[in-house]
């Protein structure tokens, strides 16, 4: 796990990835709020 600070909402939490340079990285709320909704 890697520690992130939230682009988005400015809080701390943890990735299970690392995180790539120069790219936005959201806590988890915040990733839902980005991620395009599922098509069925």
């Amino acid at each position: 796990m890697n520690k992130i600070i939230c682009s988005d909402c400015g809080k701390e939490d943890e990735v299970p990835f690392k995180p790539t340079e120069g790219r936005p990285v959201y806590c988890r709320e915040c990733f839902e709020k980005h991620r395009p909704p599922r098509r069925f």
